[in-house]
């Protein structure tokens, strides 16, 4: 008997994705992933000054604001050959990897690890036995007894009100959840305290970019921040020591809790290593420029067809002819007029929504390819690509999560293949993490140094053609590969596309009708309990879906929403 199951919506922090599946036998034969409103900032974008892109395209979500501010700054001084100084790559390096941990520890213990962890099972623990497990994993200082049965209390007093709070809406006693009740104990103490610790990044993006979400120091041609030595009111060495003091304390939570959580707790889901295994093509672009003309990136980028790692072709900067050459998107199962594969730089953006036709168009997501085939981004492409490139943190980080796994499961012969999973985004997440917080010290050891030379230069100003140029900025975002596309004609935007990393994943069926990767990830998964579909919601939660930026809404009654009174 087939059963089909809606999850809508299935995200728990952008509420506009709904997930369908076919169910027969127990598993999932059949899967559709579906953007549930329309994005329209590149046709508000039509006729603007190019220098003001990056100011409209960071609303594209409230929560990875400060990448897209950065990469539309790109794209246009990428049409423009526009050097930039190195110090404002530093800083922008900064404030993109900040930016980049914070997500990756939010995604991890206040959107994902419910899906795993038993909240309430974690009433039964024994905070003595729990304090002993966590100590016996890593020399965390929030590991003891105490901070357990304090968190146990908390978790007491919750329940006993009636309300759960930011655990209301967990499917608790699943018989797909499978830890002892002192690890969920663990898992609930860890979800807490990072609710402290991702605010340090937080602050370290906002003492760059003037706040977060939404930046405000970006520019075409570099950044706003003004480099002094005493002045309070310019980038100064007190500022920067403060960065540094944020820097150190997000280095001890993620090497001492995250980087040994998420192993820790996929020990006891090791059947999930053999789930949610995606099209297993991989894409990343290079990152973090080491100087003015972005020759030098400090994060490698490149492509990996079929989990073949030797088959790595690397994408080197921001000019590579391989990169640009190889994007499309398709609108042939999105509610879009033409159904052919465009190049973003002659992508269209005209909504034509009919309902959602299994067989026909059904997302307002456009879907993504390279030369012609679905990829998959994000940390797992990352740290394939890392690996496969040579980079050492990347391979020094898996080596240890791999190695607790193995440690904490009994099982030491996991094979490599695990990682493609959904169990293995989860890993790679927290690998990337790791890399990122080194890359952070660097950065800003960079910054410090070349400051220290007496350069306090941050920006190059811009100057527009009269004629038709056209420009790509990427970057690796937490999500995945991001990349804003810019057509300026006489210094005005004349097309403007952003292929997004929930586009490239959540995106629905192409023109040649091959699936995405949210919807290939999904088929053959265990469904137990139909009402309660709980598989479904880890496989799609392992992307980090952020669907904000893969679509923006349209009225087609046009209502009035809310009317606002300037006074």
């Amino acid at each position: 008997m087939t059963t089909r199951i809606t999850v809508d919506p299935i995200t728990r922090i952008e509420g506009h994705l709904r997930i369908d599946v076919e169910v027969d036998n127990g598993k999932v034969n059949k899967a559709w992933s579906s953007g549930q409103m329309w994005r329209g900032i590149e046709t508000i974008l039509i006729g603007r000054d190019p220098r003001e892109a990056w100011l409209y395209t960071q609303r594209f979500c409230g929560v990875c604001t400060t990448v897209h501010a950065i990469v539309s700054v790109r794209a246009v001084e990428n049409a423009l050959n526009l050097e930039v100084p190195l110090n404002a790559q530093l800083i922008r390096n900064i404030i993109q990897t900040g930016h980049t941990i914070q997500d990756h520890i939010v995604h991890f213990y206040h959107l994902s690890a419910v899906d795993w962890v038993d909240v309430v099972s974690a009433l039964d623990a024994d905070p003595v036995a729990t304090a002993k497990l966590a100590e016996s994993l890593s020399d965390w200082p929030l590991n003891g007894a105490h901070e357990m049965k304090a968190v146990q209390d908390r978790l007491k007093t919750f329940v006993g009100s009636g309300q759960l709070g930011p655990f209301a809406s967990g499917y608790w006693g699943h018989p797909a959840m499978k830890l002892p009740p002192e690890v969920n104990l663990l898992g609930v103490a860890h979800y807490l305290q990072a609710l402290d610790v991702q605010n340090y990044a937080s602050k370290v993006v906002a003492i760059l970019g003037g706040k977060t979400p939404h930046i405000q120091n970006m520019a075409v041609g570099g950044v706003s921040n003004s480099i002094g030595h005493d002045a309070p009111s310019v980038l100064n060495i007190e500022r920067l020591m403060l960065i540094k003091h944020f820097i150190d304390k997000l280095d001890r939570f993620i090497k001492s809790t995250y980087l040994v959580d998420v192993p820790a707790i996929g020990a006891f889901y090791l059947d999930w290593a053999g789930i949610g295994a995606g099209v297993k093509n991989y894409l990343t672009v290079p990152d973090c420029p080491l100087d003015s003309k972005a020759t030098q990136f400090a994060l490698p980028g490149g492509y990996i067809e079929n989990a073949d790692l030797a088959s790595l072709k690397p994408i080197t900067s921001f000019d590579d002819a391989y990169f640009r050459d190889g994007v499309a998107e398709s609108s042939k199962h999105a509610w879009y007029k033409g159904d052919k594969a465009l190049h973003p730089w002659q992508g269209e953006t005209d909504p034509a929504y009919n309902d959602f036709h299994d067989n026909g168009q059904y997302s307002w997501v456009k879907a993504p390819t390279f030369y012609g085939q679905r990829a998959e981004v994000g940390p797992l492409a990352d740290v394939l690509v890392g690996v496969a490139s040579g980079h050492e943190g990347y391979k020094k980080y898996l080596n240890q999560v791999m190695g607790t796994l193995k440690s904490v499961s009994g099982n030491p012969d996991i094979p490599f293949s695990a990682i493609h999973s959904t169990i293995g985004r989860h890993a790679a997440r927290a690998v990337r993490c790791a890399v990122m917080i080194d890359t952070l010290h660097d950065q800003w050891q960079r910054l410090l140094d070349n400051v220290g030379t007496g350069d306090v230069e941050t920006f190059n100003p811009p100057v527009f053609p009269k004629g038709e140029i056209k420009g790509v900025g990427f970057h690796q975002a937490p999500r995945g590969a991001l990349s804003h596309w810019v057509v300026i004609d006489k210094g005005k935007i004349k097309n403007y596309q952003a292929v997004v990393p929930s586009t490239w994943n959540a995106g629905p069926r192409d023109a040649r009708d091959e699936p995405g990767p949210y919807e290939v990830a999904l088929l053959n998964t265990p469904i137990a309990d139909p009402e309660k579909p709980l598989e479904v919601l880890r496989t799609v939660h392992s992307f980090d879906p952020c669907i904000a930026c893969a679509i923006h809404m349209v009225d087609t009654e046009q209502k009035d929403i809310i009317k606002v009174k300037a006074l």
